[in-house]
């Protein structure tokens, strides 16, 4: 076998480990991600998985990496199409609502869910979490401020406000999904938001509840 196609191989069966990862995590927390049980669903011993990542922390880290990648391509990637300033916010809150609706990942808003299993656990994931929440509110506020230096909004908004908003609104989107099985809940979180950016409500057919997914069966998480 050739170094190249070693090294491929190796980078392949890295990422079916870290998608089995991200679907257990998910639903059941990273705490409920284990080197014996990933290595199990994904048919490797113990020690293959387990040399890969180094340690169990480590490789709760690697998910959230990639459950982020994940976000950032389902939400702010695609928000990039449009101008900065208040389209972009826009696109954004739009983008955001719909990545919950879909259901990209099977327990709802990964980072959401992690910032509640670690938000009082302190050490390096927490941190990690911590660092992921302090620079996508960062990048809301940088999008506020190029929306008021652009005239679209008043010199009165305060960007740190505005992205708080923003993201409770998107985090009560989320619970009311996943623990309430309200489908409502996007849409109002959506009105909301648009509300806070100065935007009228988007015209738009009744909300009706889906069937909830079965908790234990995860749905592969998208990748880019």
């Amino acid at each position: 076998m050739s170094p190249r196609r070693s090294t491929a191989d190796a980078e392949h069966t890295r990422e079916r480990i870290i998608a089995r990862a991200i679907e257990i995590a998910s639903v059941e927390g990273l705490e409920g991600v284990s080197i014996g049980r990933l290595a199990s669903d994904v048919q490797m011993s113990k020690a293959g998985v387990l040399g890969r990542f180094g340690t169990k922390e480590a490789l709760q880290r690697d998910t959230l990496e990639a459950a982020i990648d994940i976000f950032r391509a389902e939400v702010w990637e695609p928000s990039l199409l449009a101008p900065p300033g208040l389209r972009r916010l826009a696109a954004i809150c739009e983008h955001w609502i719909s990545y919950l609706e879909r259901g990209v990942f099977p327990g709802g808003c990964f980072l959401t869910a992690a910032s509640c299993e670690f938000d009082d656990r302190p050490g390096p994931v927490h941190e990690a979490i911590a660092d992921a929440h302090r620079l996508w509110l960062a990048t809301l506020e940088a999008e506020v401020r190029a929306a008021i230096d652009n005239g679209e909004l008043s010199r009165d908004y305060d960007p740190a406000a505005v992205a708080f908003r923003l993201n409770a609104y998107a985090m009560g989107a989320n619970q009311a999904l996943q623990l309430l099985g309200d489908a409502r809940g996007a849409a109002l979180a959506h009105d909301a938001m648009r509300e806070v950016l100065g935007l009228p409500r988007p015209r738009r057919r009744r909300a009706t509840a889906k069937p909830r997914k079965p908790r234990g069966a995860a749905a592969p998480a998208r990748r880019r």
